[in-house]
C-alpha cells in the first residue's frame, strides 16, 4: 500500500490469492485463471512485444555517455540525437532493436540490461584507474617523506659517530699529553730529587763530621776532667801515705786503717747517692708511662663518692666468662686505617680545634651532624675546647635525661632556623607531657626508646639546611651528661659508631697533654663497654686498644671483646659501671631470691640476664631453671628482664634515667635485682625439683601478704595460711602461734574491725582441722608442692611472660594496641585495663610464625597465630620472635606430651578389611595408649582408641593431627575439626554477629576521619542551593557535584594524583548514575578506570575507599546506593585501606549490616589483608556477578575426560586453593600436580599457583586482546576455558587414587601415547592396545572383528606400520584369551592393579 500510495494509478486490479479468505494461502490456479480472465496476460505480451524503456535524450545522455568516449555531458552536447545514436551503435550496434522518438529513446529490457553492464563494467574500469594514480601519489609521497627522514637520521648518526670518533681522539690526545707531562714532571722530579738527596747527604755529612767532632771534643774533655779527677785523687791519696810514713812505726798502722775505713765510707756514699738517682729516674718514667686517674675521675665526677668495696673479690662468684687469646692484628694499624678511609681534609694527630666535616663519609645529613655533635662534646670532654657560654636560664634546674634529648633529634626534618626555634624552644603541653614518659613499667617488657619508632626516624632522616647544628647541647654540662651525650649517639645511630671511635683514637695519637690522654683512655673504656664499631675497624681498634697504657689496654680489650659477643647496649653506662672504670674491677650485683636470701655476683657492662639465670641456677642446685628470670624493681613498679639476652646494666641505667626525672641524682636510684619465678610450663610438675619449688613457694606466699596475688574469697585465703601455718609450725594449734603467724600471712587489707585477728584464728583452726594433709600428716615438702600446683591453675596471668603488641590484620578486636600475654594455658590479648580481648588455648593453635610487616606496611617484624577455627591474626611487635619460639615451644612439648590425636580425614579401609586396623572419620578423637613423642609422624602406624565408637586399633599417622593438650580436649573443639572451610566460615560469621552490639544510633559516617585526613573544605559561591544553605561543602557525605580536588589532603600536593583522584570520582559517579552520560559503556569498562589506578599508585587506595563511603553515607537514591554497594564490594575484594582507614571502614560497614551486600562486606575486606592485594582490576565475570545481585561466582572447569562442573570461586581465591577445592570435590587424595590450564584460541597456559585465579585470566585476555585487536578499533570478545589437569608427574603411581586415575592420569596419557610421544616395542605397543581394548570394551569379544577399523584408538601411527592389520587382531585375540579382565572391579585402574606385570610398560608412560 506504500508503494501504491507513492504512485499515481489510474486503476487497480484486485487478485484473490485463495477462495477461503485465509492469509499466507497462495492458490497457483486461481490466481492464474483471474490473471488471464482479466487480460492481464494479454497486456503483459504487448507491453513485452513493444519498448518498454524509454529515456529521454539528456536522460539517456548523462547515465549511458561513459560508454563511448567523446560524449560530453547533455548540458553541453549540441546534437543529442547524434549522442544517443553513437552511444546505442558503439554498445547494441546500428542493426539492434531500438528507436529515437521526438523526445525519447525507446529501448527494450535486455538492451537496458546491457547498457548497464556496459556502463558497470566502465565505471569500474574508471575507478581503478583513478585508484591506481591516486595510491601511485600516496606512496609516491610517502617514500619521499621516509627518504628525507632517513637521509636526516643519516646524517645525525653520522654526525654523533664522527663526534664519537673526535671525542676518541681527543681523549687519546689528551692522555698522550698526560703522558708526556707526567714523564716530563717525573724527569724534573728525579733530575730535582737528584740533586736535593746528593744536597742533602752532603749537608747530613757536615752536621754528622760536626757531631762527631763535639763528641769526641766532649769525650776528650770528660776524659781529660776524669783522668784529672783521678789523678788529684791518687795524688791526695799518695800525699796521705806520705804522711803516714813519716809518723812512728807504732802509730803507722793504725793511720792505714784510718785510710782504709775513710776510702771505704766514700765509696758506701756514692753507691747510695747512684741509687737514690737510679730511683728517682725510674719512677719518672713510671709515672710518665703509667698515671693513677683515680684523682682525676673523682675531679671529672665530683658526685662520684668512693665506697667501701671489697678489696678482695675472689670469694665471689661471676658471670664473666673467660675469653681466648686472639690471633695477631698487629699489622692492623691506626695510621693504614685512616690513611685509607679518612677524608682528605683530616690528619691522624691530635688537633684541638672544630673540624667542618666527619672524619668518615657519611651519606644521611643526620649522621653527618650528629658526627659534628659528638666531635665537639669529645674535645669538651677530654678539656681540649672550653664549655659554652651558659644561658641566662642555667640556673633552672634540668631535670630531662640527656638520652630524651637526644631521641628529639632523631627522624626529624628541618628546613628553616625558625623551624629549628620552635622545635626546641617552644614548651607546649603536648611536648611537657610526652617528656615525662616512664621509662619502667609494671611487669611488660616494654619497647625501648631505642627500637620500633626511633628506629623508624632513623631510617627517615634527611632533610636540614644546614645553618645550625641543633644537635649540639648548647649550655654548659656535667661529664656524666657528656658522657650520655658521646654514647647515646653511638647507640642510637649505629651508622657513626667506627666515626665515634676513630674521633677518639685520632685525639689519643701524639697527644702530648696528659690530662687530655687520660681522659680520652677514660671515655674509650666506657664506650667499648656499650657498642663496637663495625667490621672493618674491628681489629684495628683491638691494635690500637693493646698497644695504649699498660693499665687501660688489658681492661678496654676484655670490654671490647664482651661486647662483640653480646651485642650493644640500648643504654648508656650506669653509675655503678663509672665506679667499676674507676677501680677497674667487675660490678658486684646483688640479687635477692624470694626467700630473702641475696647472693652477689660478678658482672660487667655486657652481661645479660641470660649468663646471671645460668649462674644462680647453678649456685643454688636449681634444675628446672626454666621461667626463672630477673626482675628489676624500683620504687612501686617492677620489670621483667627475663632470661635472654637483655643486658642487666640498661636496665640498671633506665632507673637510674627515671631517677632523675623524679629529681634525684643517678646514684641514689633504689634499684633491686629479684630472682623469681615469672611463667610456667604447660607440664610443670612441682615434684621433680625441690629447689625450685621450694622458691616457687616463698614466691607465692609473700605474694600473697604483699598482695600480689589475690585470693577470690575468705576460705582461699584461710587454705593458705593454713598450709603455711603446717609448713612452719606442724600440726598443733597454739593460739599465740597462730597470732603471729597470721600478722605475717595476712596481707594488710584483709585485717580490719570487721574480719580481726579472732576471725582469721577461727577459720585457720577450722581449715586446718578438716585439711587432708593434717589428717595424713603429709611431709611439708608435698604441702607445698601443692600450694605451688593450686597458684599455678589460680593465678594463671600472674605467671604470664608480657609483650606489647598491635593488631594489624586477622578478624578485628575490640582495640587494636594490646598487651599479649603467654601462659601454660594459651595465649592472652588483653587491653591495658587487663580486661580480655581474646583468649586462644594451645590445643586451638594450629600455627605460629614470624612474618614481614612490609605487606601491612609495618617495618619491622610481625607474627601471625593461626588457629583450628579457620582464623589467623598478624599482630606487630618488637618481640616477635621471642613470642613465636615461646609459644612454639609450648605447643611442640605439649604435642610430644599429648595423648589425643583427632583425624584429618576418612579411612580408605572399611571395616572387615583389617582386625588390627581401626576405621575412623574426619573429626574423630583418639586417645593414644602412649604419648605421641618426638617422632610420631616417622612410626608409620599408631595405636589407639577411639572415642566416638569406643573400638580400639592401629592407624596411620600422617592422617591424624596431634593436639597439643595433656588433657582431654572438649567436644566443641572437636566439632571444630570435623568442619569444612565453609561452615567454619560461617560459624565465624554467627560468632561475630552474636558478639556484635546492637546500636541504634545513627549509622558511622566519616566526619571524625574527615577532620584530621581530608582536605579544608572549598566555598561554594556558586549554587544552586537557596542562599541559606550555602556554604562549605561537607566532604563525607553524599552529594552529586563534581570533585575539584581530591578528599585526603595526602594527595593535593601531586598533581598527577589530583587528577587520579578527579578521574576516580567522575568514574564513580557515572556507574553509581550520579552522572549522565551518552554512551553505555559494557563490562568492566567503568571498574577498570576506578580501580586501576589505585593498583598502580598504593596512596591513592585510601582515596577510592572514602570517595565510595563518601557517595554511600545519606544517599537518598535507591539505584545510587545500590550501585555504590556494588562497589564496595568489588573494592573490598582487591586491595585493603591502611591501617589509618581500617577501622572506621569496619565501623561504616558494621553500623549497615542490615544491608546484604554490606553485611557480605563487612567479612569480605579481610581477604585482603590475608591473602594480598590483587594486581589487576575486577574481571567482567566479578562485575557481571555483583550486577546480578549475585555475590557467589561459579566458573566452569574442564577435565581431560570430556567432562565439566562449576565450581565456586572467591575474588581471593588463589589458584593453589582453587586446586584444593576442586580436589576435594572430586575426592581426591591430594592435589599435588595438579594445575589449572586456561585455553583461549589455540593458546593453553598454565595459572601460577601463587596468582589469583581472575588476576591471571584478567592480565591473560588483556594480552590477547591487545595483541589481536578488532579491525573497528572496539573491544573484542574473548571466550575462554579452563582445565583441570595434570602438570607434575613426579611421585605419581597408578592405583594409589582411583578418581584420579580415571578423570586424569588414563585420559592425559591416552592422548600423549597416541601421538606418538614414547618410544615403545613391537611387543609393548601390542599389551598397550589390549589395555586400552579391555578400559574400552571390557571382555566383549564381539568387538575383535573391528579391532582393524579400530587401529587408530588403540596405538600410534608409527606402531601401527609394525604389523599388518591382522597381526594385530591376532594378537589381541590372543592376550584377550590368556589374560581376562576380573568381574569384581572394573575400570581403568583396577585392571592394572590386577596385571601387575604391565607395570613397568605403565610407568614408561608415565
Amino acid at each position: 500500500m506504500r508503494t501504491l500510495s507513492k504512485c499515481q494509478p489510474f486503476f487497480v486490479r484486485c487478485i484473490k490469492p485463495n477462495a477461503l479468505k485465509v492469509s499466507k494461502k497462495f492458490n497457483r490456479g486461481l490466481v492464474a485463471r483471474q490473471l488471464r480472465y482479466s487480460g492481464m496476460m494479454e497486456t503483459i505480451k504487448i507491453r513485452r512485444a513493444g519498448y518498454p524503456i524509454r529515456y529521454t535524450f539528456s536522460e539517456f545522455i548523462n547515465r549511458f555517455r561513459v560508454i563511448s568516449p567523446g560524449i560530453l555531458p547533455a548540458d553541453r552536447e549540441k546534437n543529442h540525437i547524434d549522442g544517443c545514436k553513437k552511444i546505442l551503435e558503439r554498445a547494441l550496434g546500428s542493426n539492434s532493436d531500438w528507436q529515437i522518438g521526438k523526445t525519447k529513446i525507446f529501448i527494450k529490457d535486455s538492451h537496458d540490461a546491457l547498457l548497464d553492464s556496459f556502463r558497470e563494467s566502465m565505471l569500474t574500469k574508471s575507478a581503478v584507474i583513478i585508484q591506481r594514480a591516486v595510491r601511485g601519489w600516496f606512496w609516491r609521497l610517502q617514500f619521499l617523506r621516509k627518504r628525507k627522514a632517513v637521509i636526516i637520521l643519516q646524517s645525525w648518526w653520522r654526525t654523533i659517530q664522527a663526534k664519537r670518533r673526535f671525542d676518541l681522539i681527543k681523549i687519546g690526545l689528551a692522555r698522550l699529553q698526560a703522558v708526556w707531562r707526567g714523564r716530563k714532571l717525573a724527569f724534573d722530579y728525579r733530575f730535582a730529587r737528584k740533586r736535593i738527596v746528593l744536597l742533602q747527604s752532603r749537608c747530613r755529612g757536615y752536621m754528622v763530621r760536626r757531631e762527631i767532632c763535639h763528641r769526641l771534643w766532649a769525650i776528650v774533655t770528660i776524659q781529660s776532667y776524669t783522668r784529672g779527677f783521678i789523678a788529684r785523687r791518687e795524688l791526695r791519696h799518695l800525699r796521705k801515705i806520705k804522711r803516714v810514713k813519716k809518723l812512728p812505726k807504732s802509730q803507722q798502722k793504725a793511720a792505714l786503717l784510718q785510710l782504709e775505713e775513710e776510702e771505704t765510707d766514700y765509696r758506701k756514699k756514692l753507691r747510695e747517692n747512684n741509687k737514690i738517682v737510679s730511683d728517682a729516674e725510674r719512677r719518672k718514667r713510671m709515672s710518665v708511662s703509667s698515671t693513677d686517674d683515680s684523682a682525676m675521675v673523682d675531679k671529672m665526677f665530683g658526685y662520684l663518692e668512693l665506697e667501701e668495696t671489697a678489696s678482695n673479690i675472689d670469694g665471689f662468684d661471676t658471670s664473666i666468662p673467660k675469653l681466648e687469646e686472639e690471633d695477631d692484628i698487629s699489622e692492623y694499624t691506626f695510621s693504614k686505617f685512616a690513611a685509607t678511609y679518612f677524608q682528605s681534609t683530616h690528619v691522624i694527630h691530635h688537633v684541638r680545634k672544630e673540624i667542618k666535616i666527619p672524619l668518615l663519609l657519611h651519606e644521611n645529613d643526620g649522621d653527618k651532624m650528629a658526627a659534628l655533635a659528638v666531635w665537639l662534646t669529645i674535645l669538651r670532654f677530654m678539656g681540649d675546647l672550653p664549655e659554652p657560654k651558659p644561658k641566662e636560664d642555667i640556673n633552672k634546674m634540668d631535670t630531662k635525661p640527656v638520652m630524651t634529648k637526644i631521641y628529639d633529634t632523631l627522624g626529624r626534618t628541618y628546613k628553616s632556623k625558625k623551624q629549628i626555634e620552635d622545635k626546641f624552644n617552644t614548651k607546649s603541653k603536648r611536648r611537657l607531657a610526652s617528656t615525662k614518659k616512664k621509662l619502667i613499667s609494671m611487669t611488660l617488657k616494654k619497647q625501648s626508646k631505642l627500637t620500633g619508632e626511633v628506629a623508624d626516624k632513623l631510617r627517615n632522616e634527611e632533610d636540614y639546611d644546614g645553618n645550625e647544628n641543633f644537635m649540639l647541647i648548647d649550655r654548659p654540662t656535667s661529664n656524666l651528661e657528656k658522657l650520655h651525650f658521646i654514647m647515646g649517639n653511638g647507640i642510637l645511630r649505629p651508622s657513626i659508631r667506627t666515626e665515634i671511635y676513630c674521633q677518639i683514637c685520632k685525639q689519643l695519637t701524639q697527644n702530648k697533654s696528659r690530662s687530655s690522654h687520660a681522659r680520652g683512655w677514660i671515655l674509650m673504656s666506657l664506650c667499648v663497654g656499650c657498642f663496637a664499631p663495625d667490621d672493618n675497624f674491628e681489629k684495628y681498634l683491638r691494635n690500637f686498644i693493646r698497644s695504649g697504657p699498660p693499665n687501660y689496654a688489658p681492661y678496654c680489650d676484655s670490654r671490647m671483646r664482651r661486647t662483640f659477643a653480646n651485642g650493644a647496649r640500648t643504654q648508656p653506662p650506669s653509675w655503678l659501671e663509672l665506679q667499676a672504670t674507676k677501680s677497674k674491677k667487675p660490678i658486684m650485683l646483688p640479687i635477692t631470691f624470694m626467700d630473702g636470701t641475696t647472693k652477689t655476683l660478678l658482672a660487667d657492662s655486657a652481661t645479660t640476664a641470660k649468663e646471671l639465670c645460668d649462674v644462680l641456677a647453678d649456685k643454688i642446685n636449681l634444675e628446672d631453671k626454666f621461667g626463672f628470670s630477673l626482675f628489676i624493681a624500683l620504687l612501686d613498679k617492677v620489670s621483667s628482664l627475663g632470661q635472654g639476652t637483655d643486658h642487666v646494666m640498661d636496665a640498671i641505667s633506665q632507673c637510674e634515667q627515671y631517677a632523675k626525672e623524679q629529681g634525684a641524682q643517678e646514684k641514689n636510684a633504689p634499684w633491686r635485682l629479684f630472682y623469681r619465678k615469672e611463667i610456667f610450663t604447660p607440664w610443670h610438675d612441682a615434684t621433680l625439683d625441690e629447689t625450685s619449688t621450694g622458691l616457687i613457694y616463698q614466691q607465692i606466699v609473700r605474694g600473697v601478704k604483699f598482695g600480689e596475688y589475690r585470693c577470690q574469697n575468705d576460705n582461699e585465703m584461710a587454705q593458705v595460711c593454713s598450709k603455711q601455718y603446717y609448713i612452719d609450725y606442724g600440726t598443733e594449734l597454739q593460739s599465740n602461734k597462730i597470732d603471729n603467724a597470721l600478722a605475717s600471712y595476712l596481707p594488710d587489707r584483709a585485717i580490719s574491725q570487721q574480719k580481726g585477728l579472732r576471725f582469721w584464728s577461727e577459720k585457720l583452726q577450722k581449715c586446718h582441722k578438716e585439711a587432708m594433709y593434717v589428717r595424713e600428716r603429709w611431709e611439708p615438702r608435698r604441702v607445698r608442692e601443692d600450694v605451688v600446683t593450686q597458684a599455678k591453675f589460680q593465678w594463671p596471668l600472674m605467671f604470664s611472660r608480657f609483650f606489647e603488641a598491635y593488631h594489624v590484620a586477622g578478624p578485628s578486636l575490640a582495640k587494636d594496641r594490646c598487651v599479649v600475654a603467654v601462659n601454660w594455658t594459651g595465649v592472652y590479648f588483653m587491653d591495658e585495663d587487663e580486661k580480655v580481648l581474646l583468649e586462644v588455648p594451645y590445643a586451638e593453635i594450629t600455627g605460629i610464625a614470624v612474618t614481614s610487616g612490609t605487606p601491612h606496611k609495618i617495618k619491622g617484624k610481625c607474627f601471625t597465630l593461626s588457629s583450628a577455627r579457620g582464623n589467623s591474626r598478624t599482630f606487630a611487635s618488637i618481640n616477635s620472635e621471642d613470642i613465636t619460639e615461646l609459644i612454639s615451644d609450648f605447643v611442640e612439648g605439649l604435642k610430644e606430651r599429648s595423648r589425643f590425636v583427632i583425624a584429618l580425614h576418612d579411612s580408605n579401609r572399611r571395616d572387615t578389611d583389617e582386625v588390627n586396623i581401626m576405621p575412623y572419620k574426619k573429626g574423630d578423637l583418639f586417645e593414644l595408649d602412649k604419648p605421641a613423642g618426638k617422632n610420631f609422624t616417622s612410626v608409620g602406624w599408631r595405636s589407639g582408641a577411639n572415642e566416638r565408637n569406643g573400638r580400639t586399633g592401629e592407624f596411620p599417622t600422617d592422617g591424624v593431627y596431634i593436639l597439643p593438650t595433656m588433657s582431654a580436649p572438649p567436644s566443641e573443639l572437636v566439632t571444630i575439626f570435623s568442619m569444612s572451610p565453609v561452615e567454619l566460615e560461617e560459624q565465624f560469621r554467627n560468632m561475630m554477629s552474636q558478639t556484635q552490639k546492637d546500636e541504634d544510633s545513627e549509622p558511622y559516617t566519616l566526619e571524625e576521619y574527615s577532620i584530621d585526613f581530608f582536605r579544608s573544605p572549598l566555598q561554594q559561591t556558586m549554587s544552586r542551593a537557596p542562599t541559606s544553605r550555602r556554604g562549605k561543602e561537607k566532604l563525607w557525605c553524599h552529594s552529586r557535584d563534581m570533585l575539584k580536588q581530591p578528599l585526603l589532603k595526602k594527595i593535593i600536593h601531586d598533581n598527577d594524583m589530583v587528577q587520579e583522584g578527579i578521574a576516580i570520582f567522575l568514574a564513580i559517579m557515572k556507574y553509581m548514575g550520579d552522572y549522565p552520560t551518552k554512551k553505555t559503556q559494557q563490562g568492566s569498562e567503568i571498574t577498570d578506570q576506578i580501580f586501576e589506578a589505585p593498583l598502580k599508585y598504593e596512596i591513592l587506595k585510601d582515596e577510592v575507599y572514602c570517595q565510595i563511603m563518601r557517595q554511600l553515607t545519606k544517599n537518598k537514591n535507591g539505584y545510587s546506593e545500590e550501585r555504590g554497594w556494588e562497589l564496595m564490594w568489588l573494592a573490598t575484594g582487591i586491595f585493603a585501606p591502611s591501617n589509618q582507614l581500617l577501622p572506621h571502614l569496619q565501623k561504616f560497614l558494621s553500623t549497615r549490616r542490615n544491608n546484604i551486600l554490606a553485611n557480605d562486606c563487612f567479612f569480605r575486606y579481610q581477604r585482603p589483608i590475608r591473602h594480598g592485594q590483587r594486581k589487576y582490576p575486577p574481571h567482567v565475570v566479578e562485575v557481571e556477578a555483583i550486577q546480578n545481585r549475585t555475590t557467589q561466582i561459579f566458573h566452569k572447569i574442564y577435565f581431560p575426560d570430556d567432562t565439566s562442573e562449576a565450581f565456586e570461586v572467591e575474588s581471593c581465591t588463589k589458584a593453589k586453593d582453587f586446586c584444593k577445592s576442586i580436589a576435594n570435590r572430586l575426592r581426591l587424595k591430594s592435589a599435588d600436580g595438579f594445575s589449572l590450564f586456561v585455553k583461549i584460541g589455540d593458546k593453553v597456559i598454565s595459572v601460577p599457583e601463587g596468582d589469583f585465579f581472575f588476576d591471571f585470566v584478567r592480565h591473560l585476555t588483556d594480552w590477547i586482546r591487545r595483541a589481536k585487536p578488532t579491525a573497528d578499533g572496539g573491544i573484542s570478545t574473548l571466550t575462554y576455558q579452563v582445565f583441570f589437569m595434570k602438570k607434575l608427574w613426579a611421585g605419581t603411581v597408578p592405583g594409589r587414587d582411583p578418581n584420579a586415575d580415571n578423570m586424569f592420569h588414563f585420559y592425559q596419557e591416552k592422548q600423549k601415547y597416541l601421538r606418538g610421544y614414547h618410544k615403545l616395542t613391537k611387543e609393548e605397543a601390542f599389551q598397550i592396545a589390549a589395555l586400552l581394548f579391555r578400559a574400552k570394551h571390557g571382555d566383549d569379544k564381539t568387538q575383535v572383528s573391528n579391532i582393524p577399523r579400530m587401529l587408530k584408538e588403540l596405538a600410534p601411527l608409527h606402531c601401527l606400520r609394525q604389523a599388518s592389520p591382522d597381526d594385530w587382531k591376532k594378537t589381541h585375540y590372543f592376550l584377550l584369551q590368556q589374560k581376562p579382565t576380573p568381574k569384581q572391579r572394573g575400570g581403568k585402574v583396577n585392571f592394572s592393579q590386577e596385571y601387575l606385570q604391565m607395570a613397568n610398560i605403565w610407568f614408561r608412560i608415565l
